[in-house]
């Protein structure tokens, strides 16, 4: 199940970028949302059980969730940005520090932060700064490397935080499948309020685009699907960070299909940051 995850989350990442490029990057996460929200409601109308537990939990925890979503969603524009500026073999490894904002806001909370975790998160930010040491080659897409790997940096920071506050306020009593569906119903409601003052903002994309807009989203929904299986199933640890290798994945998707190169420079840095993510996910 963590493989499977890896797999739909890496196919995921990748689709991001063409359908930001595609249709602009509010309107494909808009798309995005508003298909998961259809899904995950009428998956609460043949499961009801899971909404009905959920109303039980306190005002403030449903506070907290919907900040969780709002942060959800804002790492998402930031995502689809980045992709639609840069490298999915840069971007993509890079987003996956998320783990060290929430080592970080754990470590702040009153957690204890061992050695290993230190030199982790130190191995990350040194592999950050030696991906950012390159020079852009022909793509067949426009390239803004600086501002790719600014933009994944924030959308770590914004799904950091947000797995963050889920694990420790709102996942426990909503439980995964309420907390999914509260975050696409925020994500609809906030980028409806941004595409409404974009031209033809909601009108459907061409049928090229409807494809791949529905994959992403449905990729999206089985990687979290698998994870939530292999977690329930076995070790949560060891299928965390078996789909944490989606980074690499995704970058493998971009050398293919878009023969995107990097130096050996930017090579060790991605190296660092996806073994610094990886550790640091095993010893969460």
């Amino acid at each position: 199940m963590g493989l499977l995850a890896a797999l739909l989350w890496g196919g995921t990442d990748f689709l991001v970028g063409l359908n930001a490029r595609a249709v602009g990057v509010k309107r494909a996460v808009f798309f995005g949302q508003a298909l998961g929200f259809t899904i995950m409601s009428l998956l609460l109308v043949l499961f009801p059980s899971f909404i009905l537990k959920s109303l039980a939990a306190p005002p403030n925890t449903w506070l907290m969730g919907v900040l969780a979503a709002v942060l959800t969603v804002s790492g998402a524009l930031a995502l689809s940005k980045a992709f639609a500026l840069g490298k999915a073999a840069i971007v993509a490894p890079l987003v996956t520090s998320y783990g060290v904002i929430t080592t970080l806001l754990s470590w702040a909370g009153g957690e204890q932060i061992s050695l290993l975790q230190i030199l982790c998160i130190a191995l990350c930010v040194v592999g950050v700064a030696l991906s950012s040491l390159h020079k852009d080659t022909g793509l067949p897409h426009s390239t803004d490397s600086t501002r790719s790997i600014v933009y994944a940096l924030l959308a770590a920071l914004l799904y950091g935080s947000s797995f963050w506050l889920q694990g420790r306020f709102t996942l426990p009593l909503l439980g995964p499948i309420t907390m999914l569906w509260l975050g696409y119903l925020v994500g609809l409601g906030v980028l409806l309020l941004m595409v409404l003052r974009i031209k033809d903002g909601l009108r459907i994309p061409p049928l090229k685009n409807c494809t791949a807009l529905t994959g992403a989203s449905l990729m999206n929904l089985g990687g979290f699907s698998a994870f939530s299986w292999g977690a329930m199933a076995g070790s949560v640890s060891v299928v965390t960070v078996i789909s944490t290798l989606s980074g690499g994945i995704a970058a493998i998707l971009g050398y293919v299909f878009f023969k995107e190169r990097l130096s050996a420079v930017q090579m060790i840095g991605v190296v660092l940051v996806l073994v610094g993510a990886i550790v640091l996910h095993l010893k969460a």
